[in-house]
């Protein structure tokens, strides 16, 4: 038994002879038109995919081509870096900046008040919800 046929339970289709195995094999100029047949419809089939694929191509490449214009340098586009104050073992101490809104959020007995703070060397995004009271402890310049 042939390990194809121990794997799968049935016997090899060759490409020598594309029909089923268990009809019976043509011989000659007839199979020889058959398969000749068979291999011109799968070159067309073959060449339509290629253009389809060529086709999404040039529009890819088009666009990206768009995208990729050549840049011309200009000394003005040059950003000045931000710079951070570090001790010596690399962190630095966030600053209150600003006070962005105020909230107050109510628990069962109580009532928090809340202060939106924008810090130093941080975005606008990354402005985060402190509590009223300990702001104005740390930070009292923000209130004045």
């Amino acid at each position: 038994m042939a390990l194809f046929e121990a794997l799968y339970g049935r016997k090899y289709g060759s490409p020598v002879c594309w029909d089923d195995v268990t009809d019976a094999v043509t011989l000659g100029p007839e199979l020889i038109q058959l398969m000749v047949e068979q291999v011109h419809v799968i070159r067309q089939k073959m060449r339509a995919a290629q253009d389809r694929q060529k086709c999404y191509a040039d529009l890819k490449r088009s666009e990206i081509e768009f995208a990729l214009r050549k840049y011309v340098s200009d000394h003005t586009h040059v950003l000045a870096a931000k710079t951070v104050e570090m001790d010596e073992n690399l962190s630095y101490e966030e600053v209150a900046k600003e006070i962005f809104d105020r909230k107050v959020r109510k628990t069962r007995n109580s009532e928090i008040s809340l202060v939106k703070i924008l810090w130093t060397n941080h975005n606008v995004e990354e402005a985060t919800w402190e509590v009223e009271d300990e702001i104005k402890e740390k930070h009292p310049h923000l209130f004045a």
